[in-house]
This record gives structure tokens, sequence and C-alpha cells, in this order.
């Protein structure tokens, strides 16, 4: 059965988007609902990635003092560690290969099928790393994990828009200086994962600026 979505429904869709935006000032008295935060990161968790191989975590800070501690070293990340209802950081996961524990833990514990390193599966995420996106290095490998982690980001912020709640994706922050003081702190372990993105979530404290973005003929190119 197709099922065909209504004019309503795509203006909502596109009326969420336009809502939605970068919050700046978030409202410290106004606290986000255990249910709607169950479904945000809820919406994490099932979000997409290569080879189903999920190479994230999520820090959900609550402690104060880590959090007075992150504004020195998190510009970007000030106004919601200030005001902010949850505060998130997505780790990305080091050293992703396919002789990677994490990998054989995910085939076998998570997918439920006896890992072979030989198998077709796993000769195939190997050529995909090794040759086709020249995954040879550790910072290569990094960044490809650090771009799986926007796909549950991005799914996280269109969620939480949807209920009516505001974000702030943060890239704004010395990345050795926090994966030092969370290694520090024994939160990570700095040898198997680095801080990628982070994120505010909460209640907007002000006038929404206008949108502004690139025309869709400047963005969007048809090749027939």
């Amino acid at each position: 059965m197709i099922i065909m979505s209504t004019q309503e429904e795509r203006q909502h869709i596109i009326d969420v988007f336009h809502r939605r935006y970068a919050t700046k000032k978030f409202n410290l008295n106004k606290k986000i609902s255990d249910p709607d935060w169950q479904t945000i990161i809820e919406a994490g968790r099932l979000s997409p990635s290569s080879f189903g191989y999920e190479p994230w975590k999520f820090l959900l800070i609550e402690n104060p003092k880590i959090k007075e501690d992150l504004k020195k070293i998190c510009w970007g990340a000030v106004n919601s560690l200030n005001g902010a209802s949850h505060f998130v950081i997505i780790l990305a996961r080091k050293n992703v290969t396919i002789t990677s524990p994490h990998v054989e833990h995910m085939v076998e514990d998570v997918m439920g099928v006896n890992f072979d390193i030989h198998s077709p599966r796993s000769e195939k995420f190997k050529s995909f790393q090794e040759n086709d996106f020249d995954l040879n290095n550790d910072r290569a490998l990094f960044d490809w994990a650090s771009k799986q982690t926007y796909i549950p980001l991005t799914n996280m912020m269109t969620v939480a828009a949807e209920l009516g709640i505001d974000i702030c994706p943060i890239e704004g922050f010395n990345r050795a200086k926090v994966d030092k003081y969370l290694a520090d702190k024994g939160i990570i372990d700095p040898d198997k994962f680095g801080v990628s993105v982070m994120l505010g979530l909460g209640y907007r404290d002000q006038e929404q600026p206008k949108k502004t973005r690139q025309p869709l003929e400047e963005v969007l190119e048809v090749i027939k």
C-alpha cells in the first residue's frame, strides 16, 4: 500500500525546520521532560552508521563542576553550559578497523552473527576502508568515525525541533584540551574515544533571528 503525504504534513515538516536554529540563549529554569529526552536520545541510538558499526558514544553532562570546567576550553559551548536543560558530548570511537574488538563486538553481540575476519562482509569492510576511502592512519580513521557521529547528532536535533525543543550544535572547543580533561577525569579512555561534537538542548530565551540560507538553485544541481 502506498501512503501519500498531504500538503499539510509536508508544510509542517518545513515549518519545523524554519523554527529550528542554533539557540544562543537558553531559559535556565525550563527543563526538558524525561519522556521527551528519552525520545531524543533514542533517535540518536537508532541512527544508521557505516556498516552498522556505530562508532560513537553519548555523554550527558549533569555534573555542575564539570560544566564549569568545560567553559574554559569550550568557547562555543558557554551559552549552552550556562542555560541548556541538557548538554551532550558525542564521542567518536578511534581505530575502528576489521581487527578492532569493537567491530567483533558489534558483529557478534549486537548483530548476532559469528565474526569471521575472512568473511565476505569483513573483506568488504577492509577494502572499503583501505582502498575506497583511504582510511590508512589514525587521524583518517578518527575523522571517518567523527563524520558518522553527525548522523545521530542531526537526528537528535530534528526530533528535538519536532518536539518544540531548541538546540545548539557545537564545534567551538579545543578538542585536545577537552579530550585530556575527560581522560584525566577518568570519563573516557583516550585510546578508544575522542570528542567529536557537542549539543545543547533546552528552551530558547531570546527572539529567533532571521534564517538565512542560499537559494535552492545555488545548492542543487540536477544531473540528467
